[in-house]
This record gives structure tokens, C-alpha cells and sequence, in this order.
């Protein structure tokens, strides 16, 4: 699946997006095995209630099912001005 990473997740970790295999059932598994990857996930991932996630476009928490999902995106929360 293509996990996507915006704003300073993406600066952290040093890519936009990657294709990714896993066998995680929810977001949060797929977390933990991003964190234990290398420090540069870990640190963009320290802080979860800094983040939002959506999956194939849809707003979701972490404790959602990945299912078949295709797209899963990580970035921090939105706000206007």
C-alpha cells in the first residue's frame, strides 16, 4: 500500500510517500512497525495525538482496520486562517 506522510512528518522521516508491506490489521499496528523501522519513524511518530491518519481518503483512528486499504496518509492536525 502507498503510506503517504505531509508536513513535518514527512520533513522527519525525509519522504513524501513510500510503498509499504505489511501485515498490520489496524493503523496503530502499521505505526508500530514504522516506529520500529529506525529513528527518523520513531520521531515522527512519538507523539500520536499530534498526528491525523486517513485511509483511502478518510479521516479514521489509529485504531482502524487497514482491511485492503491502498492509500494510508499521516499529517498533523488542520487548521484555518
Amino acid at each position: 500500500m502507498d503510506v503517504l506522510y505531509f508536513a513535518w512528518v514527512r520533513e522527519r522521516i525525509g519522504l513524501p510517500r513510500e510503498v509499504v508491506e505489511t501485515e498490520a490489521a489496524t493503523v496503530m499496528d502499521l505505526v508500530q512497525e514504522l516506529r520500529a523501522r529506525e529513528d527518523r519513524y520513531a520521531a515522527a511518530f512519538a507523539d500520536i495525538s499530534a498526528l491525523r491518519v486517513a485511509v483511502d481518503q478518510t479521516l479514521v483512528d489509529f485504531d482502524a482496520p487497514i482491511g485492503d486499504a491502498r492509500e494510508i496518509a499521516f499529517f498533523p492536525p488542520m487548521t484555518g486562517g
